[in-house]
């Protein structure tokens, strides 16, 4: 998000907070981001057990989860991206040759 935009973000999010007399305003500023996308989503069920199972195993923390009809998206520490990534690509045996 560009800097000026996440300024007014945040301003407007704590006047909200304010007014609202409870919560708090977390501005995280980087993050990795990663997701299973696919029409097929619609009808094979278990991909988010196995993308939940999968990044559990690596120790990936999820930060947010956000769903669609045909995507599954998990925001991660960045440091974490890189073997969720590696992760999710072996549980879902991508790269490999099709027989």
């Amino acid at each position: 998000m560009p800097q000026k935009a996440q300024l007014r973000a945040r301003a407007m999010l704590q006047e909200w907070q304010s007014a609202l007399g409870s919560g708090s305003v977390e501005v995280v500023e980087k993050v990795a981001i990663v997701s299973a996308v696919g029409i097929g989503m619609k009808s094979h069920s278990g991909v988010a057990a196995t993308m939940f199972q999968a990044l559990a195993e690596c120790g990936a923390n999820i930060e947010m989860i956000s769903t669609s009809e045909i995507k599954l998206s998990v925001v991660l520490h960045p440091d974490q991206g890189r073997k969720a990534l590696e992760a999710l690509h072996k549980a879902f045996n991508l790269g490999e040759a099709s027989e």
